[in-house]
Protein backbone atom coordinates (compact mmCIF):
# COMPACT_ATOMS: atom_id res chain seq x y z
CA UNK A 1 0.00 0.00 0.00
CA UNK A 2 2.77 2.42 0.90
CA UNK A 3 4.48 1.89 -2.47
CA UNK A 4 1.21 2.57 -4.31
CA UNK A 5 0.60 5.75 -2.33
CA UNK A 6 4.16 6.93 -3.02
CA UNK A 7 3.74 6.15 -6.71
CA UNK A 8 0.47 8.07 -6.85
CA UNK A 9 2.02 11.12 -5.19
CA UNK A 10 5.01 11.11 -7.54
CA UNK A 11 2.80 10.68 -10.59
CA UNK A 12 0.40 13.41 -9.46
CA UNK A 13 3.29 15.80 -9.00
CA UNK A 14 4.53 14.98 -12.48
CA UNK A 15 1.08 15.60 -13.96
CA UNK A 16 0.83 18.95 -12.24
CA UNK A 17 4.26 20.00 -13.46
CA UNK A 18 3.59 18.80 -16.99
CA UNK A 19 0.24 20.57 -17.17
CA UNK A 20 1.84 23.98 -16.81
CA UNK A 21 0.80 24.57 -13.18
CA UNK A 22 4.47 24.48 -12.23
CA UNK A 23 7.38 25.98 -14.15
CA UNK A 24 9.55 22.89 -14.21
CA UNK A 25 9.06 19.14 -14.38
CA UNK A 26 11.47 17.71 -11.82
CA UNK A 27 12.58 14.10 -12.09
CA UNK A 28 15.00 11.94 -10.10
CA UNK A 29 17.26 9.66 -12.16
CA UNK A 30 18.89 6.64 -10.54
CA UNK A 31 22.15 4.92 -11.42
CA UNK A 32 24.08 2.29 -9.51
CA UNK A 33 27.36 3.43 -11.05
CA UNK A 34 29.78 6.27 -10.40
CA UNK A 35 29.56 9.62 -12.16
CA UNK A 36 33.07 8.96 -13.53
CA UNK A 37 31.94 5.87 -15.47
CA UNK A 38 30.96 5.94 -19.15
CA UNK A 39 27.35 5.66 -18.07
CA UNK A 40 27.61 8.35 -15.43
CA UNK A 41 29.27 10.81 -17.78
CA UNK A 42 26.68 10.19 -20.49
CA UNK A 43 23.90 10.50 -17.91
CA UNK A 44 25.17 13.90 -16.83
CA UNK A 45 25.28 15.02 -20.46
CA UNK A 46 21.73 13.73 -20.87
CA UNK A 47 20.41 15.69 -17.88
CA UNK A 48 22.24 18.88 -18.91
CA UNK A 49 21.04 18.60 -22.50
CA UNK A 50 17.43 17.96 -21.47
CA UNK A 51 17.46 21.08 -19.33
CA UNK A 52 18.95 23.16 -22.14
CA UNK A 53 16.82 21.86 -25.02
CA UNK A 54 13.59 22.03 -22.98
CA UNK A 55 14.34 25.66 -22.07
CA UNK A 56 14.57 24.67 -18.44
CA UNK A 57 11.14 23.01 -18.32
CA UNK A 58 12.61 19.59 -17.42
CA UNK A 59 15.10 19.33 -14.58
CA UNK A 60 16.66 15.94 -13.88
CA UNK A 61 18.54 15.33 -10.65
CA UNK A 62 21.11 12.53 -11.00
CA UNK A 63 21.65 10.08 -8.16
CA UNK A 64 24.88 8.17 -8.84
CA UNK A 65 26.41 5.22 -7.00
CA UNK A 66 23.03 3.87 -5.86
CA UNK A 67 22.61 6.93 -3.63
CA UNK A 68 18.85 7.05 -4.09
CA UNK A 69 18.56 3.61 -2.51
CA UNK A 70 17.79 1.32 -5.46
CA UNK A 71 20.00 -1.22 -7.21
CA UNK A 72 19.80 -1.99 -10.92
CA UNK A 73 17.69 -5.08 -10.36
CA UNK A 74 15.09 -2.88 -8.62
CA UNK A 75 15.07 -0.07 -11.18
CA UNK A 76 12.76 -1.80 -13.62
CA UNK A 77 9.91 -2.20 -11.16
CA UNK A 78 10.19 1.21 -9.49
CA UNK A 79 10.21 2.98 -12.86
CA UNK A 80 7.33 0.82 -14.10
CA UNK A 81 5.12 1.78 -11.15
CA UNK A 82 6.21 5.43 -11.12
CA UNK A 83 8.08 5.41 -7.81
CA UNK A 84 10.98 6.74 -9.89
CA UNK A 85 10.47 8.57 -13.14
CA UNK A 86 13.71 7.53 -14.85
CA UNK A 87 16.76 5.30 -14.37
CA UNK A 88 19.96 4.07 -16.01
CA UNK A 89 20.06 0.32 -15.49
CA UNK A 90 22.40 -2.62 -16.00
CA UNK A 91 19.97 -4.69 -18.05
CA UNK A 92 21.32 -8.18 -17.45
CA UNK A 93 20.20 -7.79 -13.84
CA UNK A 94 16.53 -7.52 -14.84
CA UNK A 95 16.60 -10.36 -17.37
CA UNK A 96 14.47 -12.49 -15.05
CA UNK A 97 11.62 -10.09 -15.85
CA UNK A 98 12.23 -9.84 -19.61
CA UNK A 99 14.74 -12.43 -20.91
CA UNK A 100 15.53 -10.33 -24.00
CA UNK A 101 17.59 -8.09 -21.73
CA UNK A 102 20.22 -10.81 -21.33
CA UNK A 103 21.14 -10.53 -25.00
CA UNK A 104 24.06 -8.12 -24.67
CA UNK A 105 25.56 -10.28 -21.90
CA UNK A 106 25.62 -13.51 -23.90
CA UNK A 107 29.21 -14.86 -23.85
CA UNK A 108 31.60 -13.92 -26.65
CA UNK A 109 28.83 -12.67 -28.93
CA UNK A 110 30.54 -9.38 -29.78
CA UNK A 111 34.23 -8.69 -30.17
CA UNK A 112 34.40 -4.93 -30.57
CA UNK A 113 32.44 -1.68 -30.43
CA UNK A 114 31.21 -1.97 -34.03
CA UNK A 115 29.70 -5.38 -33.35
CA UNK A 116 28.21 -4.27 -30.03
CA UNK A 117 26.52 -1.32 -31.74
CA UNK A 118 25.26 -3.54 -34.56
CA UNK A 119 23.68 -5.93 -32.09
CA UNK A 120 22.07 -3.03 -30.19
CA UNK A 121 20.52 -1.58 -33.36
CA UNK A 122 19.17 -4.96 -34.45
CA UNK A 123 17.68 -5.74 -31.05
CA UNK A 124 16.35 -2.24 -30.29
CA UNK A 125 12.76 -2.93 -31.49
CA UNK A 126 12.56 -5.99 -29.22
CA UNK A 127 13.92 -3.97 -26.31
CA UNK A 128 11.35 -1.23 -26.95
CA UNK A 129 8.53 -3.77 -26.97
CA UNK A 130 9.70 -5.23 -23.66
CA UNK A 131 9.73 -1.79 -22.04
CA UNK A 132 6.30 -0.99 -23.51
CA UNK A 133 4.86 -4.14 -21.96
CA UNK A 134 6.02 -2.80 -18.61
CA UNK A 135 4.73 0.78 -18.78
CA UNK A 136 8.05 2.28 -19.84
CA UNK A 137 9.78 4.06 -22.70
CA UNK A 138 13.34 3.23 -23.80
CA UNK A 139 15.44 6.34 -24.40
CA UNK A 140 19.00 5.17 -25.12
CA UNK A 141 21.66 2.54 -24.39
CA UNK A 142 25.17 3.00 -23.06
CA UNK A 143 27.73 0.18 -23.50
CA UNK A 144 30.28 -1.33 -21.18
CA UNK A 145 33.81 -2.01 -22.43
CA UNK A 146 34.63 -5.72 -22.68
CA UNK A 147 34.34 -7.66 -19.43
CA UNK A 148 37.30 -9.51 -17.97
CA UNK A 149 38.32 -11.18 -14.72
CA UNK A 150 39.76 -9.16 -11.83
CA UNK A 151 41.51 -11.37 -9.29
CA UNK A 152 44.25 -11.56 -6.67
CA UNK A 153 46.34 -13.76 -8.93
CA UNK A 154 46.66 -14.63 -12.60
CA UNK A 155 43.57 -16.30 -14.07
CA UNK A 156 44.36 -17.65 -17.52
CA UNK A 157 43.08 -21.23 -17.42
CA UNK A 158 40.06 -23.18 -16.23
CA UNK A 159 42.31 -24.65 -13.57
CA UNK A 160 42.74 -21.14 -12.15
CA UNK A 161 38.94 -20.77 -12.01
CA UNK A 162 38.30 -23.91 -9.96
CA UNK A 163 36.98 -22.96 -6.55
CA UNK A 164 37.41 -19.24 -7.22
CA UNK A 165 34.70 -17.16 -5.50
CA UNK A 166 33.84 -14.73 -8.25
CA UNK A 167 31.12 -12.16 -8.80
CA UNK A 168 29.09 -11.91 -12.01
CA UNK A 169 26.38 -9.35 -12.69
CA UNK A 170 23.78 -11.66 -14.24
CA UNK A 171 22.77 -15.23 -15.01
CA UNK A 172 24.88 -15.41 -18.17
CA UNK A 173 28.10 -14.87 -16.25
CA UNK A 174 27.23 -17.06 -13.29
CA UNK A 175 26.22 -19.98 -15.51
CA UNK A 176 29.37 -19.77 -17.62
CA UNK A 177 31.73 -19.39 -14.68
CA UNK A 178 30.09 -22.20 -12.70
CA UNK A 179 30.37 -24.43 -15.73
CA UNK A 180 34.08 -23.67 -15.82
CA UNK A 181 34.52 -24.68 -12.17
CA UNK A 182 34.26 -21.36 -10.32
CA UNK A 183 32.02 -20.55 -7.36
CA UNK A 184 30.08 -17.80 -9.10
CA UNK A 185 27.76 -15.42 -7.27
CA UNK A 186 25.36 -12.95 -8.91
CA UNK A 187 25.85 -9.61 -7.17
CA UNK A 188 24.78 -6.02 -7.79
CA UNK A 189 27.54 -3.49 -8.33
CA UNK A 190 26.80 -1.73 -5.03
CA UNK A 191 27.63 -4.94 -3.14
CA UNK A 192 30.90 -5.76 -4.88
CA UNK A 193 33.36 -3.79 -2.76
CA UNK A 194 31.74 -4.78 0.56
CA UNK A 195 31.85 -8.44 -0.46
CA UNK A 196 35.49 -8.15 -1.50
CA UNK A 197 36.29 -6.51 1.83
CA UNK A 198 34.61 -9.30 3.81
CA UNK A 199 36.06 -12.13 1.71
CA UNK A 200 32.73 -13.38 0.40
CA UNK A 201 34.19 -13.04 -3.08
CA UNK A 202 37.82 -13.11 -4.25
CA UNK A 203 37.37 -12.05 -7.87
CA UNK A 204 35.04 -10.08 -10.12
CA UNK A 205 33.82 -10.51 -13.69
CA UNK A 206 33.53 -6.95 -14.96
CA UNK A 207 35.21 -4.48 -17.27
CA UNK A 208 38.50 -2.68 -16.82
CA UNK A 209 36.31 0.41 -16.64
CA UNK A 210 34.35 -0.81 -13.63
CA UNK A 211 37.36 -2.03 -11.74
CA UNK A 212 39.17 1.24 -12.34
CA UNK A 213 36.18 3.26 -11.14
CA UNK A 214 35.95 0.98 -8.11
CA UNK A 215 39.72 1.16 -7.44
CA UNK A 216 39.90 -2.61 -7.10
CA UNK A 217 43.61 -2.41 -6.31
CA UNK A 218 42.57 -1.08 -2.89
CA UNK A 219 40.84 -4.45 -2.34
CA UNK A 220 43.91 -6.51 -3.18
CA UNK A 221 42.95 -7.39 -6.74
CA UNK A 222 46.23 -7.32 -8.64
CA UNK A 223 45.45 -9.01 -11.96
CA UNK A 224 43.04 -8.40 -14.84
CA UNK A 225 42.50 -11.10 -17.48
CA UNK A 226 41.05 -9.58 -20.66
CA UNK A 227 38.82 -12.47 -21.68
CA UNK A 228 36.42 -10.04 -23.45
CA UNK A 229 33.44 -11.97 -22.14
CA UNK A 230 30.78 -9.51 -23.31
CA UNK A 231 30.03 -5.84 -23.88
CA UNK A 232 26.80 -5.57 -21.95
CA UNK A 233 24.43 -2.62 -22.05
CA UNK A 234 22.95 -0.19 -19.61
CA UNK A 235 19.69 1.38 -20.74
CA UNK A 236 17.96 4.59 -19.76
CA UNK A 237 14.21 4.17 -19.42
CA UNK A 238 11.35 6.41 -18.29
CA UNK A 239 7.94 5.78 -16.74
CA UNK A 240 5.33 5.90 -19.51
CA UNK A 241 2.78 7.85 -17.46
CA UNK A 242 5.39 10.51 -16.68
CA UNK A 243 6.30 10.56 -20.37
CA UNK A 244 2.66 10.97 -21.42
CA UNK A 245 2.23 13.85 -18.96
CA UNK A 246 4.79 15.90 -20.91
CA UNK A 247 3.95 18.09 -23.86
CA UNK A 248 5.27 17.34 -27.34
CA UNK A 249 8.17 19.80 -27.07
CA UNK A 250 9.30 18.23 -23.81
CA UNK A 251 9.17 14.72 -25.23
CA UNK A 252 11.14 15.94 -28.24
CA UNK A 253 13.73 17.45 -25.87
CA UNK A 254 14.13 14.10 -24.10
CA UNK A 255 14.69 12.25 -27.36
CA UNK A 256 17.22 14.83 -28.59
CA UNK A 257 19.08 14.58 -25.29
CA UNK A 258 19.00 10.78 -25.54
CA UNK A 259 20.68 10.95 -28.95
CA UNK A 260 23.41 13.23 -27.59
CA UNK A 261 24.01 11.03 -24.54
CA UNK A 262 24.12 7.89 -26.69
CA UNK A 263 26.80 9.41 -28.92
CA UNK A 264 28.83 10.39 -25.86
CA UNK A 265 28.60 6.90 -24.37
CA UNK A 266 29.45 4.98 -27.54
CA UNK A 267 32.14 7.48 -28.48
CA UNK A 268 33.82 7.04 -25.11
CA UNK A 269 34.60 3.41 -25.93
CA UNK A 270 37.16 4.37 -28.56
CA UNK A 271 39.97 5.14 -26.14
CA UNK A 272 38.53 4.05 -22.81
CA UNK A 273 40.16 0.62 -22.45
CA UNK A 274 43.61 2.03 -23.23
CA UNK A 275 43.04 4.81 -20.69
CA UNK A 276 41.90 2.27 -18.10
CA UNK A 277 44.99 0.13 -18.69
CA UNK A 278 47.28 3.11 -18.11
CA UNK A 279 45.64 3.83 -14.76
CA UNK A 280 45.56 0.15 -13.82
CA UNK A 281 49.25 -0.37 -14.53
CA UNK A 282 50.08 2.81 -12.60
CA UNK A 283 48.38 1.18 -9.62
CA UNK A 284 50.24 -2.12 -9.91
CA UNK A 285 47.70 -4.15 -11.87
CA UNK A 286 49.05 -6.90 -14.12
CA UNK A 287 47.02 -6.94 -17.33
CA UNK A 288 46.85 -10.32 -19.07
CA UNK A 289 46.01 -9.42 -22.66
CA UNK A 290 45.69 -11.51 -24.69
CA UNK A 291 44.71 -14.54 -22.64
CA UNK A 292 45.52 -18.06 -23.91
CA UNK A 293 43.34 -19.29 -26.78
CA UNK A 294 42.61 -22.60 -25.07
CA UNK A 295 41.20 -20.75 -22.05
CA UNK A 296 38.87 -18.73 -24.26
CA UNK A 297 37.84 -21.86 -26.14
CA UNK A 298 36.97 -23.62 -22.88
CA UNK A 299 34.89 -20.67 -21.66
CA UNK A 300 33.12 -20.42 -25.02
CA UNK A 301 32.24 -24.11 -24.95
CA UNK A 302 30.73 -23.80 -21.47
CA UNK A 303 28.86 -20.68 -22.57
CA UNK A 304 26.87 -22.64 -25.14
CA UNK A 305 24.54 -23.69 -22.33
CA UNK A 306 23.73 -20.02 -21.76
CA UNK A 307 22.64 -19.63 -25.39
CA UNK A 308 20.48 -22.74 -25.29
CA UNK A 309 18.72 -21.66 -22.12
CA UNK A 310 18.19 -18.13 -23.44
CA UNK A 311 16.63 -19.30 -26.72
CA UNK A 312 14.17 -21.46 -24.78
CA UNK A 313 13.06 -18.37 -22.86
CA UNK A 314 12.86 -15.83 -25.69
CA UNK A 315 11.90 -18.14 -28.56
CA UNK A 316 11.85 -17.14 -32.22
CA UNK A 317 12.37 -13.44 -31.56
CA UNK A 318 15.74 -14.08 -29.94
CA UNK A 319 16.82 -16.63 -32.54
CA UNK A 320 16.01 -14.22 -35.37
CA UNK A 321 18.04 -11.44 -33.76
CA UNK A 322 21.03 -13.76 -33.39
CA UNK A 323 20.71 -15.07 -36.95
CA UNK A 324 20.36 -11.59 -38.46
CA UNK A 325 23.22 -10.23 -36.38
CA UNK A 326 25.60 -13.04 -37.30
CA UNK A 327 24.71 -12.70 -40.98
CA UNK A 328 25.27 -8.93 -40.92
CA UNK A 329 28.52 -9.31 -39.00
CA UNK A 330 30.05 -11.53 -41.65
CA UNK A 331 29.09 -9.24 -44.56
Amino acid sequence: MKAKITSAIVFAATLIAGSGLADTVKWDMASEFQNTSIHGQAQQVFADTVFEVSDGSIEITNHFGGSIGYKSREHFDVVADGTLQIANTSMGQVAQIEPIFLLSSLPFLVGNMKEANLLWEMAKPAYEEAFARNNQILLYASPWPPAGIWAKQSVDSTEDLKGLKIRAWDASGTTTLKGAGAIAIQTSWADVVPQLATGRIDAVLTSAESGTNGKFWDQGLTHFSAVNYSMSLNMTHVNKDAWNALNNDQRSALMKAAQVASKVAWGALTNRVAENYVEMKANGITVIDPVPDDFLAALSAVGEDVYADWIVKVGEVGQKILDDYRAARTN
